[in-house]
């Protein structure tokens, strides 16, 4: 909310802007996240990047229907937006415009999308999965959060300060250049290498 300072470029806003990029699959619960819009009391937009997909042949399909009915039933078809696939360099932009990422799974082997938001200065409210764990430093960088919408809703509720965000954006941004850069993780192993 207000004004979110980029590194390229100024963004005014006055709405605070939500983001999840992720496969739309039952797994990645998405259903808690629009339970959770719907407590704020505040101006927002939810922006929910992906195409859907089957995780496994036993999956039922028809997942993205099912949200988009919700979204509907709760009346908040005006403050989500449904965006489908989108290429890389497509996605850069959904992060740029973000002022918080927010990812309620129930199971990830990595979780690629956490990183990203991360990369991209985001501050993250997500539950303890994948490379979340390693990533949010509770209070420092985002919040690792339960999977009730009001758990969620009150942390985003607390990044609702520019400042607040942006010194958690910029703490998550310093670590994942620590600490999940090429460059570095690079010179890690040939440091490792060179000491055998």
């Amino acid at each position: 909310m207000g004004i979110k300072v980029d590194d390229t470029k100024k963004v005014v806003k006055n709405t605070l802007q939500l983001l999840f990029v992720g496969r739309i699959a039952r797994v990645r619960r998405i259903e808690l996240l629009i339970q959770t819009v719907e407590k704020l009391t505040f101006p927002f937009h939810l922006t929910i990047v992906g195409g859907e997909e089957k995780t496994s042949s036993v999956t039922r399909s028809g997942y993205l229907k099912e949200l988009k009915d919700l979204a509907q039933k709760l009346s908040l078809n005006n403050r989500i937006s449904f965006t489908g696939r989108k290429t890389q360099e497509e996605l850069k932009e959904y992060y740029r415009m973000a002022d918080i990422f927010v990812y309620p799974s129930k199971y990830e082997n990595f979780g690629q999308p956490l990183l990203e938001a991360g990369a991209h200065g985001l501050p993250i409210v997500a539950t303890p999965v994948g490379v979340a764990r390693d990533i949010i430093i509770d209070g420092e960088t985002g919040y690792l959060t339960s999977d009730d919408p009001k758990a969620i809703s009150d942390r985003i509720y607390l990044l609702q300060d520019n400042v607040l965000r942006q010194q958690m954006g910029t703490q998550i941004k310093n670590l994942i250049r620590k600490n999940f850069d090429w460059g570095n993780i690079m010179n890690q192993y040939l440091g490792l290498y060179n000491s055998l």
